[in-house]
């Protein structure tokens, strides 16, 4: 027996019974290819944070594994102590609602796409991509700086650094899910670098919300992208009990009428903004605040001279505010739309097509919604073309053009608070 009451070698054998048992908050178990450990303790010191682990705690973790971890033989030593056991060998290897086939499936398809070196970052692109920013940053200030801060030149470096932003915003997102270089730390330290000098956001803010969505996209009190903290009712299942319970928090049959005042206007320069301060002050994270602060001093020091303080600051809202209008359309058309459920304990494969669309591919969709986020789901469309059509794994998968994927995002707004209504008022 090891440290802690747990085993170095898998010596005894469970069932998926005896594993769903230990899924508590202080007490919990994972299986990953068919090994199960006890990650109780190890949770809270996990680097991605105890809520993300502690989502599989009770169940079959090996696709959530694999996905999260690229250097899968560094990550070994630290499973070795938490090892406890292993499934039976009567045991399927999944547990609940999972499809063994479509696992299968998806497994043999990524090692082929694996083997064909498909999944191989190209680091020209992502020099590319940083320099097209840098160059929107320096353009914009040179253009006000040499003709003058005029109405006209002043929207127009708005429009330029907005742009900047949300294209930083894209590129942060490869370099936060370690997918560019093959060392973790060289990732980790140009996402502080483009999320926090080039965007005056938090590294720890962002990986703890962006891998908990993608652990458990679309899933009730799992994702924080769908916890809309009463603001919005989402999906088919939550508007019906929120209306059976009577809770009326905002008038939700309205609700994609507000969403235009609420959601693309202030997510960025309000919530979010809200959001890195209370993560960085409250975790005593003073290497993100240093990047963030990094940021807001090189800003200032290029436009206070330009505009004055009360200036550059309105300045620095105005830019917010477009931005999130961008960030805001982009990442909802992909979700929101979709299936928002509780728990259901799907396989990776479902879980993921069920909470997720793709946008029709072009040049413009490709830099406007980040060409790197459709390369994470380049595996879901060759899964699609290679199995899905195949009707017996009875898996949708919705392809929209640019255009019907904003819209969806309204519809489905306005679908949801019908639910809510109809529920309210007759249930």
């Amino acid at each position: 027996m090891g440290v802690g009451g747990q085993q170095t070698e898998a010596a005894d054998v469970f069932s998926w019974e005896e594993v769903q048992k230990h899924r508590s908050r202080n007490d919990r178990w994972l299986v990953i290819s068919r090994k199960v450990y006890n990650i109780s303790q190890w949770a809270k010191r996990h680097p991605g944070g105890s809520h993300v682990i502690g989502h599989y705690a009770g169940e079959d973790a090996t696709e959530a594994f694999t996905a999260f971890h690229p250097d899968q033989k560094f990550v070994q030593k630290f499973l070795k102590p938490l090892l406890i056991g292993e499934l039976a060998a009567t045991e399927p290897s999944q547990d609940g609602n999972k499809n063994a086939a479509i696992i299968q499936d998806f497994e043999t398809l990524r090692t082929q796409v694996e083997k064909d070196g498909l999944f191989k970052a190209k680091p020209l692109f992502f020099c590319l991509h940083l320099t097209h920013i840098l160059l929107l940053e320096a353009l914009a200030w040179m253009m006000v700086w040499y003709w003058g801060t005029s109405w006209t030149l002043t929207l127009l470096c708005a429009v330029m650094l907005a742009t900047s932003q949300a294209q930083a915003g894209w590129l942060q997102h490869d370099f936060g899910h370690l997918s560019v270089f093959k060392k973790s730390k060289w990732n980790h330290l140009v996402h502080k670098f483009v999320i926090g000098h080039l965007k005056g956001a938090a590294a720890s803010w962002w990986n703890h919300l962006h891998y908990n969505h993608h652990a458990k996209p679309n899933v009730l009190s799992k994702d924080p992208d769908v916890n809309m903290s009463g603001v919005f009712v989402l999906g088919s299942v939550q508007p019906v009990e929120y209306g059976m319970k009577k809770i009326k928090h905002m008038p939700y049959n309205h609700q994609h009428q507000y969403f235009f005042l609420l959601g693309p206007p202030l997510l960025v320069p309000v919530v979010f903004n809200l959001q890195n301060l209370n993560v960085m002050i409250s975790r005593r994270n003073w290497v993100d605040l240093a990047w963030y602060l990094s940021f807001y001093i090189r800003y200032f020091s290029c436009y206070v001279p330009l505009y004055g303080v009360f200036g550059a600051v309105a300045l620095n809202l105005f830019v917010r505010f477009l931005e999130s209008h961008w960030f805001v359309w982009v990442t909802q058309m992909n979700h929101l739309p979709m299936n928002i459920d509780h728990e259901k304990n799907r396989d990776w494969v479902t879980m993921q097509l069920q909470a997720t669309c793709n946008i029709e591919k072009s040049f413009f969709n490709d830099w406007f919604i980040g060409l790197t986020l459709i390369l994470l789901i380049i595996e879901f469309n060759f899964f699609f073309k290679s199995v899905s059509e195949n009707a017996e794994h009875g898996i949708s998968y919705q392809m929209k053009t640019l255009w019907r994927g904003m819209t969806d995002v309204v519809s489905s707004l306005k679908t949801s608070g019908d639910l809510w209504l109809d529920a309210y008022l007759h249930k």
